[in-house]
Protein backbone atom coordinates (compact mmCIF):
# COMPACT_ATOMS: atom_id res chain seq x y z
CA UNK A 1 0.00 0.00 0.00
CA UNK A 2 0.90 3.23 -1.00
CA UNK A 3 1.45 7.18 0.17
CA UNK A 4 -0.44 10.19 -2.00
CA UNK A 5 3.39 11.92 -0.92
CA UNK A 6 6.77 11.30 -0.27
CA UNK A 7 8.08 9.65 2.57
CA UNK A 8 11.66 9.97 3.91
CA UNK A 9 14.16 7.70 2.09
CA UNK A 10 15.60 5.41 4.34
CA UNK A 11 19.26 4.56 5.25
CA UNK A 12 20.34 1.71 4.64
CA UNK A 13 20.50 0.38 8.34
CA UNK A 14 16.70 1.38 9.22
CA UNK A 15 15.87 -0.45 5.54
CA UNK A 16 17.65 -3.84 6.68
CA UNK A 17 15.79 -3.29 10.16
CA UNK A 18 12.53 -3.50 8.10
CA UNK A 19 13.36 -6.11 6.06
CA UNK A 20 14.19 -8.18 8.85
CA UNK A 21 11.52 -10.99 9.63
CA UNK A 22 10.06 -10.48 12.95
CA UNK A 23 9.87 -13.38 15.32
CA UNK A 24 5.93 -14.34 16.24
CA UNK A 25 6.21 -17.45 18.33
CA UNK A 26 9.37 -18.76 17.77
CA UNK A 27 8.78 -21.08 15.17
CA UNK A 28 7.20 -18.95 12.40
CA UNK A 29 8.51 -15.93 10.88
CA UNK A 30 6.56 -13.32 9.24
CA UNK A 31 7.48 -9.66 7.69
CA UNK A 32 6.17 -6.72 9.44
CA UNK A 33 5.56 -3.10 7.69
CA UNK A 34 8.53 -0.46 7.95
CA UNK A 35 4.81 2.27 8.56
CA UNK A 36 3.14 2.54 11.30
CA UNK A 37 -0.32 3.01 9.85
CA UNK A 38 -0.24 -0.04 7.92
CA UNK A 39 1.14 -1.90 11.01
CA UNK A 40 -2.25 -0.93 13.03
CA UNK A 41 -4.31 -1.58 9.72
CA UNK A 42 -2.89 -4.91 8.00
CA UNK A 43 -3.16 -7.90 10.16
CA UNK A 44 0.20 -9.93 9.35
CA UNK A 45 -1.28 -13.46 9.55
CA UNK A 46 -2.72 -15.18 6.76
CA UNK A 47 -5.23 -18.50 6.59
CA UNK A 48 -4.51 -20.42 3.43
CA UNK A 49 -7.31 -23.05 4.28
CA UNK A 50 -9.61 -20.16 2.23
CA UNK A 51 -10.72 -20.66 -1.22
CA UNK A 52 -10.26 -17.45 -3.31
CA UNK A 53 -10.84 -17.95 -6.54
CA UNK A 54 -14.60 -19.32 -6.50
CA UNK A 55 -17.69 -19.56 -8.54
CA UNK A 56 -18.94 -16.43 -5.76
CA UNK A 57 -16.05 -14.32 -6.83
CA UNK A 58 -16.34 -14.62 -10.09
CA UNK A 59 -19.86 -13.90 -10.14
CA UNK A 60 -20.02 -11.34 -8.28
CA UNK A 61 -16.56 -9.71 -9.17
CA UNK A 62 -17.23 -9.64 -12.48
CA UNK A 63 -20.95 -7.97 -12.05
CA UNK A 64 -19.73 -5.45 -9.56
CA UNK A 65 -17.31 -4.10 -11.88
CA UNK A 66 -19.82 -4.03 -15.31
CA UNK A 67 -21.72 -1.73 -12.76
CA UNK A 68 -19.66 0.31 -11.08
CA UNK A 69 -18.44 1.00 -14.74
CA UNK A 70 -21.69 1.86 -16.10
CA UNK A 71 -23.34 3.70 -12.80
CA UNK A 72 -20.14 5.97 -12.90
CA UNK A 73 -19.71 6.51 -16.49
CA UNK A 74 -23.63 7.65 -16.73
CA UNK A 75 -23.37 10.09 -13.83
CA UNK A 76 -19.98 11.10 -15.08
CA UNK A 77 -21.30 13.55 -17.12
CA UNK A 78 -23.25 15.61 -14.52
CA UNK A 79 -21.36 19.01 -14.32
CA UNK A 80 -20.35 18.04 -9.85
CA UNK A 81 -20.05 14.63 -11.35
CA UNK A 82 -21.59 11.49 -8.96
CA UNK A 83 -18.67 8.98 -8.08
CA UNK A 84 -19.71 5.77 -6.72
CA UNK A 85 -16.42 3.97 -5.39
CA UNK A 86 -15.68 0.20 -4.94
CA UNK A 87 -16.39 0.06 -1.19
CA UNK A 88 -20.43 0.40 -2.16
CA UNK A 89 -19.96 -2.90 -4.23
CA UNK A 90 -18.23 -3.73 -1.09
CA UNK A 91 -20.12 -3.46 1.01
CA UNK A 92 -23.63 -5.01 -0.92
CA UNK A 93 -22.05 -8.18 -2.08
CA UNK A 94 -21.67 -9.19 1.64
CA UNK A 95 -25.19 -10.30 1.92
CA UNK A 96 -25.47 -11.35 -1.61
CA UNK A 97 -22.28 -13.59 -0.27
CA UNK A 98 -23.70 -15.02 2.81
CA UNK A 99 -27.20 -16.04 0.44
CA UNK A 100 -25.22 -17.74 -2.37
CA UNK A 101 -23.51 -19.67 0.78
CA UNK A 102 -26.32 -20.80 2.16
CA UNK A 103 -28.14 -21.77 -0.58
CA UNK A 104 -26.16 -22.49 -3.00
CA UNK A 105 -24.85 -26.42 -3.90
CA UNK A 106 -21.65 -27.72 -3.04
CA UNK A 107 -21.71 -30.30 -5.26
CA UNK A 108 -18.67 -30.86 -7.39
CA UNK A 109 -19.15 -29.28 -11.13
CA UNK A 110 -16.94 -31.12 -13.93
CA UNK A 111 -15.44 -28.70 -16.64
CA UNK A 112 -16.40 -30.03 -19.94
CA UNK A 113 -13.20 -31.11 -21.46
CA UNK A 114 -10.98 -30.75 -19.04
CA UNK A 115 -10.11 -32.18 -15.46
CA UNK A 116 -11.10 -29.01 -13.94
CA UNK A 117 -14.05 -29.24 -11.11
CA UNK A 118 -15.05 -26.51 -9.17
CA UNK A 119 -17.67 -26.35 -6.53
CA UNK A 120 -20.64 -23.60 -6.59
CA UNK A 121 -20.64 -23.29 -2.88
CA UNK A 122 -17.21 -24.35 -1.52
CA UNK A 123 -18.29 -23.11 1.94
CA UNK A 124 -18.95 -19.94 4.49
CA UNK A 125 -17.91 -16.72 2.12
CA UNK A 126 -15.02 -15.12 3.56
CA UNK A 127 -12.64 -12.48 3.71
CA UNK A 128 -10.60 -13.37 0.51
CA UNK A 129 -13.63 -13.91 -1.57
CA UNK A 130 -14.45 -10.62 -0.21
CA UNK A 131 -11.11 -8.36 -1.26
CA UNK A 132 -10.76 -9.87 -4.56
CA UNK A 133 -14.87 -8.88 -5.68
CA UNK A 134 -13.96 -5.37 -3.93
CA UNK A 135 -10.61 -5.31 -6.49
CA UNK A 136 -12.80 -6.22 -9.22
CA UNK A 137 -15.14 -3.40 -8.30
CA UNK A 138 -12.42 -0.75 -8.25
CA UNK A 139 -11.02 -1.66 -11.15
CA UNK A 140 -14.28 -0.74 -13.45
CA UNK A 141 -15.52 2.49 -10.70
CA UNK A 142 -12.24 4.16 -11.84
CA UNK A 143 -13.93 4.75 -15.91
CA UNK A 144 -12.11 4.32 -18.83
CA UNK A 145 -10.14 7.53 -20.59
CA UNK A 146 -11.22 6.78 -24.33
CA UNK A 147 -14.79 6.10 -23.92
CA UNK A 148 -14.86 9.85 -24.22
CA UNK A 149 -13.27 9.99 -27.81
CA UNK A 150 -16.18 7.50 -28.93
CA UNK A 151 -18.91 9.71 -27.08
CA UNK A 152 -17.19 12.89 -28.87
CA UNK A 153 -17.50 11.83 -32.46
CA UNK A 154 -21.04 10.58 -31.74
CA UNK A 155 -22.36 13.69 -29.85
CA UNK A 156 -20.97 16.06 -31.44
CA UNK A 157 -20.20 15.32 -34.80
CA UNK A 158 -22.68 12.88 -35.13
CA UNK A 159 -20.98 10.03 -36.70
CA UNK A 160 -20.52 6.31 -36.09
CA UNK A 161 -17.28 4.13 -35.09
CA UNK A 162 -16.85 0.54 -35.90
CA UNK A 163 -17.51 -0.95 -32.79
CA UNK A 164 -14.50 -3.92 -33.41
CA UNK A 165 -12.28 -0.48 -33.48
CA UNK A 166 -13.86 1.37 -30.57
CA UNK A 167 -13.41 -1.67 -28.83
CA UNK A 168 -9.70 -1.84 -29.68
CA UNK A 169 -9.30 1.63 -29.05
CA UNK A 170 -10.58 1.27 -25.17
CA UNK A 171 -9.08 -2.11 -24.46
CA UNK A 172 -5.84 -0.55 -25.82
CA UNK A 173 -5.81 2.34 -23.66
CA UNK A 174 -6.53 0.13 -20.38
CA UNK A 175 -4.19 -2.42 -21.12
CA UNK A 176 -1.53 0.27 -21.69
CA UNK A 177 -2.45 1.58 -18.14
CA UNK A 178 -2.08 -2.27 -16.84
CA UNK A 179 1.12 -2.72 -18.67
CA UNK A 180 3.07 0.28 -17.09
CA UNK A 181 1.63 -1.00 -13.58
CA UNK A 182 2.87 -4.38 -14.23
CA UNK A 183 6.19 -3.36 -15.45
CA UNK A 184 6.63 -0.92 -12.56
CA UNK A 185 5.41 -3.29 -9.69
CA UNK A 186 8.87 -3.67 -8.20
CA UNK A 187 8.88 -0.12 -6.98
CA UNK A 188 4.91 0.15 -6.30
CA UNK A 189 3.64 -2.74 -5.03
CA UNK A 190 6.67 -5.08 -3.71
CA UNK A 191 8.18 -2.07 -2.09
CA UNK A 192 7.06 -1.68 1.67
CA UNK A 193 7.53 1.58 1.67
CA UNK A 194 5.06 2.36 -1.04
CA UNK A 195 1.19 2.10 0.85
CA UNK A 196 -1.64 3.49 -0.01
CA UNK A 197 -3.53 5.22 2.62
CA UNK A 198 -7.11 4.98 0.84
CA UNK A 199 -6.81 0.70 1.03
CA UNK A 200 -6.02 1.22 4.10
CA UNK A 201 -9.93 2.18 4.34
CA UNK A 202 -11.16 -0.64 2.88
CA UNK A 203 -8.95 -2.99 4.84
CA UNK A 204 -10.59 -1.69 7.99
CA UNK A 205 -14.19 -2.20 6.57
CA UNK A 206 -13.14 -5.63 5.34
CA UNK A 207 -11.83 -6.57 8.85
CA UNK A 208 -14.77 -4.76 10.68
CA UNK A 209 -17.43 -6.97 8.21
CA UNK A 210 -15.54 -10.02 8.81
CA UNK A 211 -13.59 -9.64 12.40
CA UNK A 212 -15.88 -11.15 15.73
CA UNK A 213 -15.13 -8.19 17.57
CA UNK A 214 -16.75 -7.82 21.14
CA UNK A 215 -18.66 -4.40 22.70
CA UNK A 216 -16.76 -2.51 24.74
CA UNK A 217 -18.96 -1.49 27.93
CA UNK A 218 -20.50 2.17 26.79
CA UNK A 219 -19.13 2.05 23.48
CA UNK A 220 -19.57 0.42 19.50
CA UNK A 221 -18.28 -2.14 17.30
CA UNK A 222 -16.46 -0.67 14.42
CA UNK A 223 -19.46 -2.53 12.81
CA UNK A 224 -22.08 -0.70 14.41
CA UNK A 225 -20.16 2.48 14.46
CA UNK A 226 -20.27 2.20 9.89
CA UNK A 227 -23.66 1.04 10.04
CA UNK A 228 -24.94 4.45 12.02
CA UNK A 229 -22.51 6.31 9.74
CA UNK A 230 -24.14 4.87 6.46
CA UNK A 231 -27.55 4.73 7.28
CA UNK A 232 -26.83 8.45 8.52
CA UNK A 233 -24.67 9.40 5.59
CA UNK A 234 -27.53 8.43 2.94
CA UNK A 235 -30.54 9.61 4.76
CA UNK A 236 -28.60 12.94 4.69
CA UNK A 237 -27.78 12.73 0.83
CA UNK A 238 -31.82 13.55 0.41
CA UNK A 239 -31.47 16.80 1.09
CA UNK A 240 -28.50 17.81 -0.89
CA UNK A 241 -29.21 15.15 -3.85
CA UNK A 242 -32.94 15.79 -3.82
CA UNK A 243 -35.03 18.58 -1.80
CA UNK A 244 -32.04 21.39 -2.05
CA UNK A 245 -29.47 20.94 -4.68
CA UNK A 246 -28.04 24.26 -4.08
CA UNK A 247 -26.24 23.27 -1.14
CA UNK A 248 -23.71 21.76 -3.22
CA UNK A 249 -22.15 25.26 -3.82
CA UNK A 250 -23.38 27.85 -1.72
CA UNK A 251 -21.91 31.11 -1.95
CA UNK A 252 -22.36 34.11 0.25
CA UNK A 253 -20.12 36.56 -2.39
CA UNK A 254 -22.95 35.73 -4.97
CA UNK A 255 -25.57 36.18 -2.60
CA UNK A 256 -24.60 39.54 -1.32
CA UNK A 257 -23.69 41.51 -4.47
CA UNK A 258 -26.53 39.43 -7.01
CA UNK A 259 -26.36 41.92 -9.61
CA UNK A 260 -22.51 42.06 -10.12
CA UNK A 261 -20.43 39.91 -12.94
CA UNK A 262 -17.11 40.40 -10.83
CA UNK A 263 -18.63 39.06 -7.78
CA UNK A 264 -20.04 36.35 -9.79
CA UNK A 265 -16.55 35.27 -11.24
CA UNK A 266 -14.84 35.50 -8.25
CA UNK A 267 -17.61 33.62 -5.77
CA UNK A 268 -19.49 31.44 -8.11
CA UNK A 269 -18.77 27.44 -6.81
CA UNK A 270 -19.66 26.53 -9.97
CA UNK A 271 -18.31 29.09 -12.17
CA UNK A 272 -15.69 30.83 -10.56
CA UNK A 273 -13.27 31.14 -8.34
CA UNK A 274 -15.47 29.90 -5.20
CA UNK A 275 -14.12 32.48 -2.98
CA UNK A 276 -16.85 32.81 0.01
CA UNK A 277 -18.30 29.59 -1.44
CA UNK A 278 -18.92 25.82 0.29
CA UNK A 279 -20.59 22.87 -0.08
CA UNK A 280 -22.50 20.57 2.06
CA UNK A 281 -22.35 18.24 -0.02
CA UNK A 282 -20.22 15.19 0.34
CA UNK A 283 -19.91 14.25 -3.00
CA UNK A 284 -18.81 17.80 -3.97
CA UNK A 285 -15.93 17.68 -0.87
CA UNK A 286 -14.92 13.74 -2.23
CA UNK A 287 -15.71 13.83 -5.73
CA UNK A 288 -12.53 15.21 -7.27
CA UNK A 289 -9.68 14.42 -5.14
CA UNK A 290 -11.05 11.43 -2.88
CA UNK A 291 -11.80 11.55 0.83
CA UNK A 292 -10.12 13.71 2.83
CA UNK A 293 -10.46 10.99 5.05
CA UNK A 294 -8.28 8.67 3.86
CA UNK A 295 -5.57 11.34 2.32
CA UNK A 296 -2.95 11.97 5.29
CA UNK A 297 -2.44 16.05 6.01
CA UNK A 298 0.66 16.56 4.85
CA UNK A 299 -0.82 15.82 1.33
CA UNK A 300 -3.91 17.74 2.03
CA UNK A 301 -1.90 20.74 2.64
CA UNK A 302 0.53 20.57 -0.55
CA UNK A 303 -2.78 20.21 -2.56
CA UNK A 304 -4.49 23.05 -1.10
CA UNK A 305 -1.11 25.51 -1.38
CA UNK A 306 -1.06 24.24 -5.30
CA UNK A 307 -5.34 25.06 -5.73
CA UNK A 308 -4.53 28.89 -3.74
CA UNK A 309 -1.27 29.44 -5.98
CA UNK A 310 -3.13 28.20 -9.26
CA UNK A 311 -6.69 29.76 -8.53
CA UNK A 312 -5.90 32.88 -6.45
CA UNK A 313 -2.42 34.07 -7.93
CA UNK A 314 -2.09 32.99 -11.46
CA UNK A 315 -5.69 32.50 -12.81
CA UNK A 316 -6.39 36.12 -11.36
CA UNK A 317 -3.53 37.67 -12.82
CA UNK A 318 -3.82 36.31 -16.25
CA UNK A 319 -7.44 36.76 -16.64
CA UNK A 320 -7.17 40.39 -15.44
CA UNK A 321 -4.32 41.13 -17.50
CA UNK A 322 -6.09 40.07 -20.33
CA UNK A 323 -3.42 37.39 -21.62
CA UNK A 324 -4.47 36.22 -25.02
CA UNK A 325 -7.61 37.89 -24.54
CA UNK A 326 -9.16 36.03 -21.72
CA UNK A 327 -11.48 39.06 -20.85
CA UNK A 328 -13.18 38.12 -24.40
CA UNK A 329 -14.61 34.72 -22.78
CA UNK A 330 -15.91 33.20 -19.53
CA UNK A 331 -13.64 33.11 -16.73
CA UNK A 332 -14.56 28.75 -16.44
CA UNK A 333 -15.63 27.79 -18.90
CA UNK A 334 -15.61 23.55 -21.14
CA UNK A 335 -16.62 25.04 -24.15
CA UNK A 336 -14.52 26.38 -27.07
CA UNK A 337 -14.71 29.71 -28.63
CA UNK A 338 -14.26 31.87 -31.49
CA UNK A 339 -12.52 35.83 -32.00
CA UNK A 340 -15.92 37.33 -31.92
CA UNK A 341 -16.54 35.04 -28.04
CA UNK A 342 -19.26 32.80 -29.17
CA UNK A 343 -19.28 29.08 -29.48
CA UNK A 344 -17.03 27.76 -32.05
CA UNK A 345 -18.75 26.36 -34.82
CA UNK A 346 -16.76 23.43 -35.66
CA UNK A 347 -18.62 22.65 -38.86
CA UNK A 348 -16.98 25.92 -40.54
CA UNK A 349 -13.67 24.25 -40.64
CA UNK A 350 -13.91 20.55 -40.61
CA UNK A 351 -14.04 18.81 -44.21
CA UNK A 352 -17.12 16.00 -43.78
CA UNK A 353 -16.02 13.77 -46.64
CA UNK A 354 -12.44 13.27 -45.02
CA UNK A 355 -13.45 14.07 -41.65
CA UNK A 356 -10.28 15.97 -40.94
CA UNK A 357 -9.75 20.06 -40.60
CA UNK A 358 -9.68 21.97 -43.33
CA UNK A 359 -6.66 24.27 -42.85
CA UNK A 360 -8.24 27.14 -45.33
CA UNK A 361 -11.39 27.37 -43.86
CA UNK A 362 -9.89 27.72 -40.64
CA UNK A 363 -7.57 30.15 -41.56
CA UNK A 364 -10.63 32.62 -42.85
CA UNK A 365 -12.40 31.87 -39.99
CA UNK A 366 -10.65 31.85 -36.79
CA UNK A 367 -8.46 30.66 -34.06
CA UNK A 368 -9.68 27.92 -31.43
CA UNK A 369 -9.72 29.78 -27.95
CA UNK A 370 -10.35 28.15 -24.43
CA UNK A 371 -11.27 29.70 -20.93
CA UNK A 372 -8.24 30.56 -19.43
CA UNK A 373 -8.81 28.39 -16.52
CA UNK A 374 -9.44 25.42 -19.05
CA UNK A 375 -6.31 26.37 -21.12
CA UNK A 376 -4.51 26.43 -17.65
CA UNK A 377 -5.97 23.25 -16.57
CA UNK A 378 -4.73 21.48 -19.93
CA UNK A 379 -1.28 22.50 -19.73
CA UNK A 380 -1.12 21.39 -15.96
CA UNK A 381 -2.55 17.97 -17.08
CA UNK A 382 1.10 17.93 -19.48
CA UNK A 383 3.03 19.24 -16.56
CA UNK A 384 2.35 17.02 -13.80
CA UNK A 385 3.65 13.80 -16.15
CA UNK A 386 7.12 15.31 -16.34
CA UNK A 387 6.54 16.81 -12.96
CA UNK A 388 5.90 12.68 -11.49
CA UNK A 389 9.54 11.87 -13.31
CA UNK A 390 11.69 14.51 -11.75
CA UNK A 391 10.19 14.28 -7.88
CA UNK A 392 11.15 10.49 -8.77
CA UNK A 393 14.54 11.64 -9.66
CA UNK A 394 15.15 14.62 -6.73
CA UNK A 395 13.88 12.51 -3.80
CA UNK A 396 14.52 8.37 -4.94
CA UNK A 397 17.21 9.30 -7.35
CA UNK A 398 19.68 6.89 -5.73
Amino acid sequence: MGSNGEDEVPNSKSLQKHQTSIDLDGDKEVDDSPIEEVRLTVPITDDPSLPALTFRTWVLGIISCCLLSFVNQFFGYRQNHLHIGSISAQILVLPIGKLMAATLPSKQIQVAFRKWSFSLNPGPFNLKEHVLITIFASCGARGVSAVSIYIIVKAFYHRSLNLVAATLLIQTTQLLGYGWAGLFRKYLVDSAYMWWPANLVQVSLLRALHEDEKRPRGGLTRLQFFLIVFTSSFAYYVVPGYLFPSLSALSFVCLIWKDSITAQKLGSGLQGLGIGSFGLDWSTVAGFLGSPLATPFFVIANILVGILLFLYVLIPIAYWSNAYEAKRFPLFSAHTFDSSGQIYNITRILNEKAFDLDIVDYDKYSKLYLSIIFAFIYGLSFAFLTASISHVVLFDGK
